[in-house]
């Protein structure tokens, strides 16, 4: 399924983008204040990817290139270890693997003690979707025990198609726009070091009462908590892992699809689901859509 049909036929909306503070590398170490913006999940993440850092499956005739960097704690300094990194993207042929038991160009590693991670990949294509078109870009996942879970993508310097997309031209992606430099005259290589964020969770009690099934107007809505993302699903498909912000409310990546839950005093849990359009140049409005918990998957 396309991410922008996804999102017109669920005629769902987001929010407008805000600028954050951002990182830069210097060579030697991060300056700036912030750890390692998020991005969109996006309608092709699937869980439970195999643990390998060869992504390239047989008979790919993709452009060779390595992936790799070092997960740090807040402090810009500290690697972390244990942290699981899942990669995906699609293959030469603008296309995801999205259901074959094989897959392809998926895959998770763990960092070691030195918190570094490594892939080997093809370059990425960009592809078309619908009547536009999307950068070339990789996505991944990092999960730490006591860090908050990341969901971002990587993009790459000089590709012209990063103008046309509001996630990859947003100021939050300017230290995601990374060069490919040649490691050799068949295979080329990105460094990508992550910072991660401090955790603000909501406890075990919270998840409780939100997660579940919601009946919205023109379909359904679950959330499942995965760590300290919560996970959205719409008709069945994973559209955003979530971070709480506070207050019952939770925030997708550079601020596009946020969710709000309200606790009513009958037991019902009802909640505010606001997306924006962020790939139709003709349908940038705000729409909100309102859904109450269906109780026989608990208060």
């Amino acid at each position: 399924m396309k991410r922008r049909t996804f999102i017109k036929d669920s005629t769902l909306t987001a929010f407008s983008i805000a600028t954050f503070g951002a990182i830069n590398w210097n060579g030697k170490s991060f300056e700036g204040e912030s750890e390692t913006t998020s991005d969109i999940l996006g309608p092709f993440y699937r869980p439970g990817s195999p643990m390998r850092s060869n992504l390239i499956p047989a008979g790919s005739k993709g452009k060779v290139m390595h992936l790799s960097g070092t997960i740090l704690k807040k402090d810009r300094k500290t690697p972390l270890s244990n942290v699981l990194i899942e990669a995906w993207q699609c293959d030469e042929h603008e296309h995801y693997d999205n259901t074959s038991d094989d897959y392809k160009f998926r895959g998770a590693v763990k960092t070691g003690r030195d918190g570094r991670y490594a892939f080997k990949t093809i370059i990425p294509v960009p592809y078309k979707d619908g009547e536009d078109w999307s950068p070339a870009h990789i996505h991944l996942r990092i999960s730490s025990n006591d860090h908050q879970d990341l969901i971002t993508q990587i993009y790459f310097k000089g590709d012209p198609h990063i103008k046309e997309d509001a996630a990859a031209r947003s100021p939050k992606s300017i230290n995601r726009i990374l060069e490919i430099k040649k490691k050799s005259s068949n295979e080329s290589m990105v460094r990508f070091d992550v910072v991660m964020g401090n955790t603000f969770q909501l406890n075990d009690e919270g998840y409780k009462k939100i997660t579940g099934l919601y009946k919205l107007k023109d379909g359904m809505a679950e959330f499942i908590r995965e760590d300290d993302l919560l996970i959205l699903k719409l008709n069945g498909q994973i559209m955003e892992g979530l971070v709480y912000t506070g207050n019952n409310a939770f925030e997708g990546g550079i601020g596009y699809n946020k969710v709000k839950f309200e606790l009513m005093a009958s037991g019902n849990v009802k909640t505010n689901i606001t997306m924006w359009d962020s790939w139709s140049e003709d349908q940038k409005f705000l729409e909100l859509h309102e859904g109450i918990k269906v109780l026989k998957y608990g208060k």
